[in-house]
């Protein structure tokens, strides 16, 4: 897989929003705030594996993935789609790319029956152009994703959290895209419910090969589904690895942080690896050096004042950091 050419590749994206002003804000001639939810972010999703993305809340995992399928247009950067151009058309683009939201009620028409919302994208998409064929691949759609065809006269409020989740990603996959991403597509769940929806997209993965970026917050679970994972902090990229290396030999103290973070019953198989103290730096002013320098405990007086790049550390391993030496003082552990 990793010898393959990059499904997409993302090369320096940057994303930045401009902040509404209140009355009081603008009678005191403060400035226009402008906040950079994405600085610089370059990353490839190779064909067919699945790509976990994570950090905390606010580091632009999302925003991300909405850049990708043209929800937001970033300034700066490009996409390139298997070699060559990515479309610029929205739904040009749909046809390659599809995303699955966090709140699956939110993201469907609470007015419109399940079925006429798979109809409706096969219709506007034009995969399938008779009515009666439409009806038959809305059929398989609700088969492809673990529902019976009977749910398809029901209202999204008249089915479960898991059934609205699975008519999202069915909705996704209407349009037949190589590239699926998944915005924190679990975490609105139970667990149970999360396991079922976890294994429907590796079962989809498998079955139809396409590639999968799921973004999530829990590396329990991006670790189960993903095939490498990239680690996001305040706008970038710090971190990215096969999940296996990256679990066994984290780069970035970030990274290490949120391994140490993870409970773990038994005191034997327990990190010494210190974690993430204090709070994320204001995205408005972020830090001129490294972004995690003012968490950091084996902070440099280098780090304070250079930003660095994203560079190749062990094979297929990439990170952040000017001192990714310090990895070494901590071992985590494997899965038993």
């Amino acid at each position: 897989m990793s010898a393959s050419r990059p499904l997409l590749e993302i090369s320096h994206v940057s994303k930045t929003y401009v902040l509404d002003r209140s009355l009081s804000d603008v009678l005191a001639r403060k400035p226009t705030a402008r906040l950079k939810a994405l600085r610089d972010v370059s990353l490839t999703v190779r064909p067919g594996e699945i790509l976990g993305v994570v950090g905390e809340s606010g580091c632009g995992k999302s925003t991300l993935g909405r850049c990708i399928v043209g929800l937001d247009r970033p300034e700066g950067g490009s996409f390139a789609w298997q070699g060559g151009a990515f479309a610029g058309d929205r739904q040009a683009r749909a046809r390659q790319v599809q995303m699955v939201f966090q709140d699956p009620y939110a993201s469907l028409n609470p007015r419109m029956t399940l079925g006429a919302m798979l109809d409706e994208a096969l219709k506007v998409h034009g995969t399938v152009t008779n009515a009666d064929a439409r009806m038959k691949r809305v059929d398989e759609l609700l088969l492809m994703v673990g529902l019976t065809p009977k749910l398809k006269d029901r209202l999204p409020h008249a089915i479960s959290g898991g059934q609205r989740q699975r008519i999202s990603i069915a909705r996704a996959l209407a349009v037949e895209p190589r590239l699926i991403i998944a915005d924190e597509p679990v975490s609105a769940l139970d667990a149970s419910v999360q396991a079922q929806i976890i294994n429907l997209l590796e079962d989809l993965r498998a079955k139809l090969g396409i590639a999968i970026m799921f973004i999530a917050h829990d590396l329990n679970v991006v670790r189960h589904i993903s095939d490498r994972i990239a680690v996001m902090y305040l706008g970038e990229i710090v971190e990215v690895a096969e999940t296996e290396s990256l679990f066994a030999r984290p780069q970035h103290p970030y990274t290490r942080g949120l391994l140490a973070a993870i409970p773990m019953p038994d005191p034997q198989r327990r990190s010494m690896a210190p974690g993430i103290e204090g709070e994320v730096p204001d995205p408005l002013a972020p830090p001129l050096g490294c972004g995690f320098s003012t968490r950091c405990p084996f902070v440099l007086p280098a780090c304070r004042a250079e930003h660095p790049e994203l560079r190749d550390g062990d094979p297929d391993h990439q990170v952040r950091c000017l001192n990714p030496e310090a990895s070494t003082q901590f071992t985590f552990a494997r899965n038993s």
